[in-house]
């Protein structure tokens, strides 16, 4: 039976004694059109389009030629009734879309992402919306109009309801920003208390001991391992660290480094969450007249031609985030394939380069 939201043509009759069937002169073609063009049955339309097997390989260039000459595809919703797969992964993302814009780790993520699934034929669907409740609606959404046949899931929070209504809901998905322990979905994951232990302990190795800390949002799973591991170093490295939360902004990442700029006793160093906070960082020391890295260092968690560019340089955690995209698609593409039992794949720890914004504190330096 022809899907129902398709609307007949005005004129589709074949012209008596003609040798060709007659194309429809107006109105919105179907698959009765196409299998009528075609000289086949509506069920090889449906057979030759969703790539399975029963009809042979003429019969299904034919029809694919019909349907190319008369530039048709199958109606989403007809072939989401029939359960086909629409080709798609979503994403949805609750950030303010003014702060994704500038974020080079979002645009090179989504370029792997992309990569590997364009290789796939699969296209990505991504969606900013206000909030958790609004991107949990979404979801619910696709998957009762079966829209997409994966889907991608960032900034895993504490206690994040996502992961168990998607698992619910039975849509293939992976968490990117995952952890170890297990969840309801499969994970790619970075170890964020080792990458900030990691720059911790440089910075201690240098000499300073008094480090502000510009960190993200403090209900994500990442921000809270890296706010662990600054606990853990306050003990283990005798460090005094003071942490003020941001939204990854470059208008709040500049608004905590004057903060922090303008306490007494003045911290030695900064790190930032992210490079976009670290750009805005060094902008505001320099308008400031705080010297970098005379007067304080600064290093980012992230590296991009943010940090690579301003003088002085900035020493940075750096990654190939977009082979963090291609692994998460890589993880994506085998789980809608096998739905195999949740699991978590961890990506290499960020390695710390270093660059000329990090030096040893005044009281350290050698004459």
């Amino acid at each position: 039976m022809p899907p129902n939201d398709e609307v007949p043509p005005q004129d589709s009759a074949a012209s008596p004694g003609s040798s060709e069937p007659s194309e429809p002169t107006s109105g919105r073609l179907r698959s009765t059109d196409i299998a009528r063009l075609a000289g086949v049955s509506v069920s090889a339309v449906s057979l030759a389009f969703n790539a399975r097997p029963g009809i042979s390989d003429a019969t299904r260039k034919r029809i694919l030629e019909v349907a190319e000459e008369l530039n048709w595809r199958p109606h989403r919703a007809a072939r989401a009734l029939k359960g086909a797969n629409n080709d798609v992964v979503g994403i949805v993302l609750a950030r303010p879309a003014r702060t994704l814009g500038v974020e080079p780790f979002f645009a090179h993520v989504l370029s792997g992402l992309q990569s590997r699934l364009s290789n796939e034929g699969i296209a990505t669907q991504i969606l900013i919306v206000e909030d958790t409740q609004a991107e949990v609606a979404v979801y619910r959404r696709w998957a009762a109009e079966n829209r997409v046949d994966g889907l991608v899931l960032f900034d895993l929070a504490v206690d994040d309801v996502r992961p168990q209504v998607i698992a619910d809901l039975r849509v293939p998905a992976v968490v990117l920003g995952g952890h170890a322990a297990p969840l309801p979905l499969s994970s790619v994951w970075v170890d964020d208390h080792a990458a900030m232990t990691r720059v911790l302990a440089y910075l201690a190795t240098l000499g300073h001991r008094f480090i502000g800390h510009v960190s993200g949002v403090p209900s994500y799973q990442h921000t809270r391992r890296r706010l662990q591991a600054v606990a853990d170093a306050h003990e283990s490295l005798d460090l005094d660290i003071v942490s003020v939360a941001t939204d990854y902004s470059d208008t709040q990442g500049a608004s905590a480094t004057r903060q922090l700029l303008e306490a007494s006793p003045r911290c030695t160093a900064i790190i930032y969450d992210s490079d976009v906070m670290a750009a805005a960082g060094l902008g505001v020391a320099t308008e400031m007249s705080v010297r970098v890295p005379a007067d304080v260092s600064i290093v980012s968690f992230d590296d991009s031609i943010l940090t690579q560019l301003p003088h002085p340089p900035i020493t940075a955690l750096t990654r190939d985030t977009y082979a963090l995209g291609t692994l998460t698609a890589t993880e994506l593409l085998h789980v809608m394939a096998e739905r195999p039992e949740p699991r978590a794949v961890q990506a290499p720890t960020p390695e710390l380069v270093l660059r000329g914004s990090t030096a040893p504190p005044a009281e350290r330096r050698v004459p």
